[in-house]
């Protein structure tokens, strides 16, 4: 009976774990398509109305709002990149040097880059949100839409939360699994060498 009562509860927790699992996995898809989506349709508009400027000012006049715009832009896909980049492995990271240690301290090296990456980027997430904050309070605005500048900025401490998130994500990763994560997407590539 106890036996049973053990193996339904087993049962019940594996269901709960892949629920939460399922979950996650949607949760990372929609938070990829969302990235992707946004990083190119940003570029792509930065560079349109960029080119159409530099076109309607040597031909006609400048268009006054689009420098404000192209600032938001360029904002914008750097701070989204930034996460997009952590959950990727697309960072900078000491590849060669990662490539020649043995795979138990390589582990041991995503296990601090990860931990101190995560805690830097919900530092800078929490520093970006105040001062986001304090640009909110002080009712600043750009000077061609009007628009309040606070806009411009609110996606600087997501991307540095999401950033973040991702980073503990990887920590995680590399407890759960015996194989090196260099982000919760992509493994390690390391092979290794016989001399």
């Amino acid at each position: 009976m106890e036996k049973a009562e053990a193996m339904k509860d087993e049962k019940i927790g594996t269901e709960k774990r892949s629920i939460i699992f399922l979950l996650g996995k949607i949760l990372g898809n929609i938070v990829d398509w969302f990235e992707v989506s946004t990083l190119s349709i940003g570029t792509a508009a930065m560079t349109a109305i960029l080119i159409a400027n530099v076109i309607a000012r040597s031909f006609f006049q400048s268009i006054y709002f689009v420098e404000e715009i192209a600032e938001f832009l360029i904002i914008f896909v750097t701070f989204v990149g930034t996460s997009y980049a952590a959950r990727k492995a697309r960072h900078i990271r000491m590849a060669a040097f990662l490539d020649l240690m043995p795979e138990k301290y390589e582990k041991i090296f995503i296990f601090c880059i990860s931990a101190v990456s995560a805690v830097v980027m919900i530092i800078m997430g929490y520093h970006a949100l105040t001062y986001t904050l304090l640009v909110k309070k002080l009712n600043q605005s750009t000077s061609a839409l009007r628009l309040p500048y606070w806009y411009f900025l609110v996606i600087t401490p997501v991307g540095f939360f999401l950033a973040g998130i991702q980073y503990i994500r990887t920590f995680l990763k590399n407890i759960v699994e015996k194989e090196v994560w260099l982000s919760p997407d992509k493994q390690s590539e390391y092979e290794e060498v016989e001399y």
